[in-house]
């Protein structure tokens, strides 16, 4: 493969490494960014079986392009930072972690082998992690988190221990979720993948490397006899060009199929406030709902003083398109929660304005009477978690990024956890 000088608005600078299937450069003009340039190149058991495959490089790049922005539209951590041109990407210079992660749905392939007994498509829940030392002279060979542990490995001034390791299995199991709900949307089962990790120049652990048809097994339907990733070409005990053909149509199908993965779902958080005083406390409801990418609108009406006009409110918002949830936002007696949770067919949650009087005021967004549904919160965040985890049921882009969330906890109090001891 020859060195290229440029790409796209990039200027090389030297070699870093190069693997089977692609080279690493360093950026001149940006000394924490790389790119990585993808071969049209296929191979198989370690290097063992290897076939020039033209078009390869762009199916593959433009795959992993596609993956990578889902992971970062949802939040996870990743080196990835922008297409470069049709066969490069650039992304955030990291030091590799040496260690496969492989997630899997149902048991097949190498799992067999080395689990004798366990059928073929046993149904791992939650799903089954396993770790492999890169090691293509020893096959790979697979390791415990003891061992990762034990090898202390230091990147960038970050030792690798039981933190950072618990870290990545987590991330490594919500990275597998994520694409997996996303491949139902094209029925189509992932059944399981491999993703790898590197610790950027300021400490951070990303999702990086590579992520395309090499990198999982894809099982339209669910059926293993429609498979459409690598697997058929590692199959293959001789290769003839009418067979790489085959290999090249399911990678370009799959690269195409991920353009539909990112559907946009019809669904709205409606915040209805009994008074225009309460507007900014409905402005921190909003403002954490669309950090879950939740479409919100505002609206002020009063059950008690325009009851007909807070109904017909209701009808106008029931008769749009997509998911539906209100969010009921009246201090005092909170009739509009309770009116709208007996005349709607959607979600209804309460969450009254702070106040001094609120332990007296807030029975009336409790104490409902019989035939009436809405739950109450009292903090703004809380209100838009609550819409985030109902409209999540129907859209893996919100589901994701409060999963997203749930990690990002997870990340700190460890961290704050670490510095509690080292400060004591």
């Amino acid at each position: 493969m020859s060195r290229p000088t440029t790409v796209g608005d990039y200027v090389l600078g030297s070699l870093i490494i190069e693997g089977k299937t692609k080279q690493v450069f360093d950026l001149k003009d940006h000394p924490d960014l790389c790119m990585l340039i993808s071969k049209d190149r296929i191979t198989a058991g370690d290097g063992v079986k290897a076939h020039d495959l033209e078009g390869k490089a762009a199916i593959s790049n433009q795959t992993n392009c596609k993956v990578f922005d889902i992971l970062n539209s949802v939040g996870i951590k990743t080196a990835f930072v922008s297409t470069a041109s049709a066969n490069a990407f650039v992304s955030r210079k990291c030091a590799m972690v040496p260690i496969e992660w492989v997630t899997r749905r149902l048991a097949t392939g190498s799992f067999l082998k080395r689990n004798v007994g366990v059928p073929e498509g046993y149904r791992f829940y939650p799903p089954k992690q396993e770790t492999f030392f890169k090691d293509d002279a020893n096959h790979d060979p697979q390791w415990s988190e003891e061992q990762i542990i034990s090898a202390k490995f230091n990147f960038n001034g970050l030792t690798i221990g039981k933190n950072e390791v618990d870290i990545m299995r987590r991330t490594t199991i919500l990275v597998f979720e994520v694409l997996e709900k996303a491949w139902s949307l094209r029925n189509c089962a992932l059944i399981d993948m491999k993703i790898e990790f590197g610790v950027d120049t300021n400490g951070n652990i990303l999702v990086a490397d590579v992520i395309d048809s090499d990198s999982w097994r894809l099982w339209p339907s669910g059926d293993k006899r429609l498979m459409v990733d690598k697997q058929v070409y590692r199959n293959l005990t001789s290769v003839t060009q009418s067979d790489l053909d085959v290999v090249k149509r399911n990678f370009t199908w799959v690269r195409d199929q991920l353009d539909f993965l990112k559907p946009e779902v019809p669904h709205l958080v409606a915040v209805m406030m009994g008074s225009p005083s309460d507007k900014e406390h409905c402005q921190k409801i909003a403002k954490y709902c669309r950090q879950f990418g939740l479409n919100v609108e505002l609206r002020v009406t009063s059950a008690h003083k325009g009851t007909e006009d807070t109904l017909s409110v209701l009808r106008e918002l029931e008769q749009r398109q997509g998911s539906l949830v209100l969010i009921a936002v009246a201090g005092r007696s909170n009739g509009l929660g309770p009116v709208l949770g007996a005349n709607a067919s959607c979600p209804v949650i309460n969450c009254p304005p702070p106040s001094t009087s609120m332990s007296q005021d807030i029975w009336s967004s409790l104490s409902l009477p019989s035939g009436v549904g809405c739950s109450t919160v009292i903090y703004p965040e809380a209100a838009a978690l609550s819409a985030a985890q109902i409209i999540g049921q129907q859209d893996y882009m919100v589901w994701s990024r409060l999963r997203v969330a749930q990690l990002e906890h997870i990340r700190t109090l460890k961290k704050a956890d670490v510095e509690a001891q080292i400060n004591f």
